[in-house]
């Protein structure tokens, strides 16, 4: 079986940041969905999932890559329970699609890790006339994991965590503007959505409260990716992208931020809260908006066309 070598001194258990942090070693018999996983980060917390025996679905557009992702985890990890599902994030049928699969091929579902996310796309609307930043980095989570719940909550005890960004300080949520071509920078739309990840999870919680599915959000850090790979080759890009490798994490280390938080049973009573390093962090002043998260979440419900039969709180479960 695979061990992280990294696991006795990992981002989760470092002195300097006032707090020693014990991982989880198992999740035998724990299932564990992880999107955006067949690159960047997403592999490595596949990986480290696998490694402590849950069953791992992850998720990419490309059928070729995920099933080279899925052999090279099963190789690391000695692992087979890995399964590889295509989802188009760009496409709400697509979620829905994935969704009405995993109902009929999952009986169980304990973690969702909504990973997905993307900076540098095309300044346009999708095929469901919302941004395409938008919908990758926040609508399509919000969808999948409002989709998922009933399956969550059937599971329990589980766990939602949707990766925020410190860009969401930047951030800010324009309800008449949000899916605008040619209003926002990418990097705009990267930040509202990113801080619409955040008041989407203190929304869920407030709203799921005695499920014993828990919902966090984790800024990840800055981390040693290609996270601008979609920008245009530019003198600028590449100081940029340098600087990321200078001053990042190693995806391992951070990988283990997010076993972290889906494995640890002390972090329960913090649904809701936001996470930096293993540790709740500073989100927003947005947050504590009520009447801010509320309307969000109305607005998602409208936009991702949630139907009356897929509407749990219409219904009981």
């Amino acid at each position: 079986m695979f061990v992280n070598p990294d696991l006795d001194n990992d981002l989760c258990e470092r002195p300097q940041y006032g707090f020693i942090i014990s991982l989880t070693k198992t999740m035998v018999g724990k299932v564990a969905l992880v999107t955006g996983s067949t690159s960047g980060v997403g592999v490595n917390v596949a990986t480290e999932l696998a490694a402590r025996g849950a069953r791992v679905i992850i998720t990419g557009r490309n059928a070729a890559k995920l099933e080279e992702t899925r052999n090279r985890i099963v190789n690391v990890t000695g692992n087979g329970n890995v399964v590889g599902k295509q989802v188009d994030f760009e496409s709400l049928s697509s979620i829905r699609s994935f969704v009405h699969e995993m109902y009929i091929q999952e009986p169980k579902l304990n973690i969702l890790i909504n990973n997905v996310g993307a900076i540098g796309l095309e300044d346009r609307r999708t095929e469901d006339n919302l941004h395409v930043m938008m919908q990758i980095n926040y609508l399509g989570n919000f969808l999948l994991s409002f989709l998922l719940f009933p399956l969550l909550k059937a599971s329990a005890p589980s766990r939602i965590i949707s990766v925020s960004s410190i860009s969401l300080l930047l951030g800010h949520i324009d309800f008449e503007h949000m899916n605008d071509v040619g209003r926002f920078s990418s990097f705009g739309h990267y930040a509202n959505s990113k801080l619409a990840d955040v008041l989407f999870t203190v929304e869920m919680n407030k709203r799921i409260g005695g499920s014993d599915v828990s919902v966090f959000s984790l800024d990840p850090g800055l981390i040693k990716t290609d996270f601008l790979r979609n920008y245009k080759e530019t003198p600028f890009r590449r100081f940029m992208s340098w600087g990321l490798f200078l001053v990042g994490q190693p995806t391992n280390r951070v990988a283990t931020a997010y076993v972290w938080l889906a494995s640890d049973p002390k972090v329960v009573n913090s649904s809701g809260k936001h996470f930096l390093y293993c540790k709740e962090f500073y989100s927003s002043w947005f947050a504590e908006d009520a009447q801010l998260t509320r309307r969000l979440w109305e607005e998602s419900k409208r936009l991702v066309k949630i139907k009356d039969e897929e509407d749990w709180e219409r219904n009981s479960l």
